[in-house]
């Protein structure tokens, strides 16, 4: 079993973090109880992370092979996610609901795929950036909205 861990240690690293950096975004989604949160954004990188695994597995045993292209794999992801992503998005009246969680699906997909090409650098600064955007901006809008809504409510009883 050690020797198993040993073997695939650089596997386990890049899906460890993965799943780390995608439980970081899930878990501020979570403090702000939003739809999406630790287990799914978890998911959704370590998913990215394994396909890409998969790619670069299939790009070693197929090296040399005509017509093969283990890139079509990894650019699949963004496809899926943009299928997984348009899911969550509703329209509820005259405003559309979920348009940040189908980015943040998007996003901790590029970040899982980052891991999993061992871009550890890449993939932390850009779960230090979502982090920041989540929680830096929903600071400011707060204000914003708060004037948005009483902008809204006068403009009705007009």
């Amino acid at each position: 079993m050690e020797q198993f861990f040993i073997q695939n240690s650089d596997l386990i690293l890049r899906l460890v973090v993965a799943v780390v950096l995608g439980m970081l975004i899930g878990g501020e989604r979570l403090l702000v109880h939003k739809e999406a949160g630790m287990k799914t954004h978890a998911l959704v990188s370590m998913g990215a992370a394994v396909f890409v695994l998969v790619s670069e597995a299939l790009a070693e045993k197929y090296a040399g092979h005509t017509g093969f292209n283990p890139a079509q794999i990894a650019s699949n992801i963004v496809v899926g996610i943009g299928f997984l992503g348009a899911g969550t998005i509703i329209l509820q009246g005259s405003r559309l609901k979920g348009i940040t969680t189908a980015v943040g699906f998007w996003v901790t997909a590029g970040i899982g795929m980052a891991t999993g090409f061992g871009l550890f650098s890449l993939a932390i600064i850009a779960t230090v950036l979502v982090l920041l955007i989540f929680i830096a901006l929903n600071i400011l809008e707060k204000p914003i909205l708060k004037i948005s809504e009483k902008n809204i409510s006068s403009d009705q009883e007009s």
